[in-house]
């Protein structure tokens, strides 16, 4: 039996500091010797570079639509079998969404931690609680951690306030650290307009989860033993038993993905699926590298373009690389920021228009708000390939729309969703694609049939 003790940490609403409790109690029990493995609610390239750097494995998504409840079961189920503890975090609020993390905990019977931001509040505290825990009948409860509290006479507000004495699993400092090194938990793990900065662009981002891993040490949660740990342990099935067979549409070929600081919206779980289509993976840096490395089909993932503009217009030879990859007719995905680099120029927040590739029509705005935020469907024939969409920026391009990645509540709507561009050999959308929804339409983009 695949048993092993989880937890599902959740909040009220966004910004209440999941992510950093998720890697600091990461960081903790793998410093015990633990075995801990890390998943992370919807669709999220950030944060799993912290619970991976916090746990050193894997990190892999957990949605109910985007991944579906089937590849949710089995891949907890496998990492139940090999893991000490299992930690998924959120998303949002507990039961925001169609598709909720509480919806998530429920179906497969994990206990709920939230993570309250009580930096403002007193007995107030307990009302949230109660509500978290009671607002749906059959939740599973683990109990709560306070975070950015004041201190000890703070956290015996909080304390007193609670219903249940059994619900309080401790407090975090409003600052973590020393008193001259100190930092707000928010600070620890720093962010930028599309969520939190990467954990490898930090040359200490381990020491800022060591900081708040001591100061969880401390609390009742942190102080917990492996056998303590057992109340928490859900019986996630049987052997875990592998995946349906994937036909390997792109055996023979050589897949180069884009891994740089300006291109780091990798799902792990796309490299496993072009893996398993029988692709040979090879990742390169358009940031520094002369040329792409010998390849059949090119991914420019999502990321951070508008940060690295510059640079990525002073590497002509790596442009020119790409040129020829295009002209040679070879296939090329590219996912939002991928797409933005393709364009003719990019147009920054402070108004300084900047040259790129040149190789699809059209350019790229930022923008200081979003422009789109959401789940997102493609159709590709009879095939679906999930994923969502989520940028600050708008692009004009007089490139052919071939299709669009819509709302799946919207999914009929003629004018809607997000355009999927075809120019010669190219294919570019701000879609994030999650491939292991359809192997069968990841292949057809990266060349193995005709394409939408």
């Amino acid at each position: 039996m695949s048993r092993c003790p989880a937890l599902v940490i959740a909040a009220p609403a966004s910004g209440q500091g999941k992510t950093t409790v998720t890697a600091a109690l990461a960081r903790l029990h793998t410093r015990q010797g633990r075995r801990v493995r890390v998943f992370k609610c919807g669709p999220d390239f950030l944060d799993p570079h912290w619970h991976q750097l916090a746990s050193g494995a894997p990190v892999h998504q957990l949605d109910l639509w985007m991944t579906g409840a089937a590849d949710c079961a089995q891949r907890l189920r496998a990492a139940a079998a090999e893991a000490d503890l299992l930690l998924i975090e959120g998303v949002m609020g507990l039961f925001d969404g169609e598709h909720s993390v509480g919806d998530l905990a429920q179906r497969f019977g994990i206990p709920v931690l939230a993570v309250v931001d009580a930096s403002a509040m007193g007995g107030t505290l307990g009302a949230i609680v109660h509500g978290l825990r009671y607002y749906r009948a059959g939740l599973p409860w683990a109990g709560v951690l306070a975070n950015r509290v004041a201190g000890d006479r703070h956290a015996q507000m909080l304390r007193d306030g609670l219903a249940d004495a059994a619900d309080w699993l401790g407090a975090l400092p409003r600052v973590v650290g020393d008193a001259a090194g100190g930092r707000e938990p928010g600070g620890l793990l720093p962010e930028r307009h599309l969520g939190l900065v990467a954990a490898h662009e930090l040359p200490d981002a381990l020491q800022r989860l060591d900081a708040v891993a001591d100061a969880l040490a401390g609390t009742p949660l942190g102080r917990m033993s492996a056998a303590d740990l057992q109340r928490w342990a859900v019986d996630f099935g049987g052997t875990p038993v592998g995946r349906a067979t994937i036909t390997p549409l792109l055996a023979g070929r050589t897949v180069a993905v884009a891994a740089d600081e300006a291109f780091c919206f990798i799902y792990e779980a796309n490299i496993d699926t072009l893996q398993q289509l029988g692709a040979r993976v090879v990742r390169f840096s358009p940031l520094r590298d002369a040329a792409l490395p010998a390849c059949d089909a090119l991914w420019l993932p999502g990321g951070y373009p508008e940060l690295h503009a510059d640079a990525l217009a002073a590497n002509t030879a790596m442009r020119d690389s790409l040129q020829a990859h295009v002209t040679a007719g070879r296939p090329v995905w590219a996912e939002c920021g991928g797409m933005m680099a393709l364009l003719e120029s990019i147009t920054l927040a402070d108004g300084r228009r900047v040259p790129l590739w040149g190789l699809l029509p059209g350019q790229a705005t930022m923008q200081r708000r979003l422009a789109a935020l959401g789940p997102r469907a493609l159709r590709m024939g009879t095939h679906e390939l999930r994923g969502h969409t989520f940028h600050y920026s708008i692009t004009d391009s007089p490139a052919a729309v071939c299709a669009r990645a819509q709302r799946p509540d919207h999914a009929g709507a003629p004018d809607g969703g997000e355009a999927v561009y075809r120019h010669g050999s190219i294919h570019a959308s701000y879609f994030h694609a999650w491939f292991a929804s359809s192997p069968q339409a990841t292949a057809a983009l990266l060349g193995a049939e005709a394409g939408p």
